[in-house]
């Protein structure tokens, strides 16, 4: 889900970024550091040695870049069809301002960048802060249910190690942690989905039971709570109309499946010439479930983590550690790469600086 856009100018005017956000940054470089002592405890590589990158396919890595930025692409353009039953965006600038929001949500602590695309894209008197919220909640939501339906899935079609290994790495952290997540994860995604589309479709009901229910804790809490999911549920306009839902899914559908063939192929390039593509789906929806919660700039440590985990489901802990160091720490590095440097071409379309980019004012039209 997002975080919404705020109208209170007392928050966006003149205190200083760090003073405004000081306290997140500080929580956030605590988790990263965490997450830092977990892998070296592990014995977990952030960075391989020379000999180790040495052995990777440099045509493996180049067609990796090539297909995540392809689905940089998908991802930024889909957005267009959320936006469209709202108000009509130019798809160039809602490219833009997607790749700029983007960079923002690895930037910035806690995701929350996830603000600012709902910021960049408003139009005064035709698209709303909250309404762009809503449309950014709304991917959100039918991303996670996608992604929790094809881990599903190829769990259930893959073969992991059985048993299941105790440790990730030298963690005793038991990989059967993965599975356990999985279906969490689809139960919540299915009733987020759920919640949305009640809002959406029985607005007035839904709301009625929303202040009866929470109202016995506090009715002003109940109000508020209806007010902003009504607002976000606003999100799924296109949900009625084929001519944006089916388009919508079908680039969901290339997106998720483009971005595992990437993955594989770096796979294999780094040494893991049996992994399968099913394997890799799991693998990479780990990886997604692991970056999801608020967490570190760069999801740095948590990025890291969660794909070791997901290798360890199916490879024993020497060509985890050994195999999987240089595929971790390349996806990393070019995901981060294709991310930052679609972010300049985002900044340079809107003329926008880094600044404005990162902390775009809420009191501003």
């Amino acid at each position: 889900m997002t975080t919404a856009p705020t109208d209170d100018r007392s928050a966006a005017g003149g205190a200083p970024w760090l003073r405004r956000h000081g306290l997140k940054l500080a929580l956030s470089l605590v988790v990263g550091a965490a997450f830092v002592w977990l892998l070296q405890a592990g014995a977990l590589p952030i960075v391989p040695d020379r000999q180790a990158l040495a052995r990777v396919s440099v045509p493996a890595a180049v067609a990796y870049f090539a297909i995540f930025s392809g689905v940089h692409v998908i991802r930024a353009a889909r957005w267009y069809l959320l936006l469209a039953p709202v108000h009509r965006v130019p798809l160039r600038r809602v490219m833009a301002v997607a790749w700029i929001g983007f960079f923002a949500i690895v930037a910035l602590p806690f995701r929350t960048g996830e603000m600012v695309r709902p910021l960049l894209i408003r139009r005064k008197g035709a698209l709303s802060g909250w309404a762009a919220a809503g449309t950014v909640g709304a991917e959100r939501v039918m991303d996670g249910l996608a992604l929790s339906i094809l881990l599903f899935v190829a769990l259930s079609l893959t073969k992991p190690l059985d048993p299941l290994p105790r440790s990730i790495g030298n963690l005793p952290i038991s990989a059967a942690i993965v599975p356990a997540a999985a279906y969490a994860a689809l139960l919540g995604f299915f009733a987020a989905f759920v919640v949305m589309g009640v809002f959406y479709w029985r607005r007035d009901w839904a709301r009625r039971t929303t202040e009866r229910v929470v109202g016995f804790v506090s009715p002003r809490l109940a109000s508020w709570l209806a007010d902003r999911v009504e607002l976000l549920a606003g999100g799924m306009r296109f949900l009625p109309r084929a001519r944006y839902t089916v388009p919508f899914a079908i680039l969901t559908a290339v997106y998720w499946f483009l971005n595992a063939a990437g993955s594989w192929v770096l796979a294999r390039g780094c040494g893991f010439d049996s992994v399968s593509y099913l394997e890799v789906c799991v693998i990479l929806g780990v990886l997604a479930l692991g970056i999801l919660t608020p967490n570190a700039p760069g999801f740095f440590g948590a990025y890291q983590f969660s794909l070791y985990a997901g290798l360890a489901m199916f490879f024993p802990q020497h060509e985890v550690i050994e195999t999987g160091g240089p595929f971790v720490f390349l996806q990393y590095v070019l995901q981060i790469s294709v991310t930052v440097l679609s972010a300049g071409v985002g900044m340079a379309l809107e003329h926008a600086g880094l600044r404005e980019a990162l902390a775009p004012d809420p009191a501003e039209p």
